[in-house]
């Protein structure tokens, strides 16, 4: 013979609490992140892979000298010239942002690496690091000069 039997209100009240945390937690994340650095440590990268969104590179060289890549807009009031950011498609461009001093935590390039991630493709030598997206649009960063490349086929250069 089997039971009929129907839960009662406080375990029903029970059964809808969990659903609701279950819903109000969040699902493993499906985004990838991964960092690295030359093995001076003065330039650092970080790239983000999200599943159904374009993957972005941001690199920031700590030190370094000459002029920036870029003018310095007008609205820009933090360091400038330091930090480079694209997506997998479309143009890079030089960020307006405090730019960390910190020199740990990434793992090396070596130099004479070319690693291919997310949408890019980046080469460390001692020459500095050259980063492209799939566009042809991307970065050049060393001490002595920081370039921006436009995407192949643009007419215009950004990169002098």
């Amino acid at each position: 013979m089997k039971s009929k039997l129907k839960p009662g209100p406080e375990k029903l009240l029970g059964m809808l609490c969990a659903v609701l945390v279950l819903e109000l937690v969040p699902g493993p994340a499906r985004a990838d992140v991964w960092t690295f650095e030359t093995p001076s440590e003065n330039i650092q990268c970080t790239v983000g892979q999200e599943v159904g969104i374009q993957s972005d590179i941001t690199c920031t060289i700590i030190e370094r000298s000459g002029a920036p890549a870029q003018p310095r807009p007008a609205d820009c009031s933090s360091d400038w010239g330091h930090t480079f950011s694209m997506r997998e498609a479309g143009p890079a461009k030089v960020v307006c942002t405090k730019t960390s001093r910190n020199k740990d935590g990434f793992s090396k390039a070596d130099y004479g690496i070319t690693g291919k991630f997310g949408g890019f493709t980046c080469h460390s030598s001692r020459q500095g690091l050259k980063c492209t997206n799939r566009d042809g649009a991307g970065f050049f960063l060393s001490r002595k000069a920081q370039k921006v490349y436009p995407p192949s086929g643009s007419s215009t250069n950004s990169g002098k």
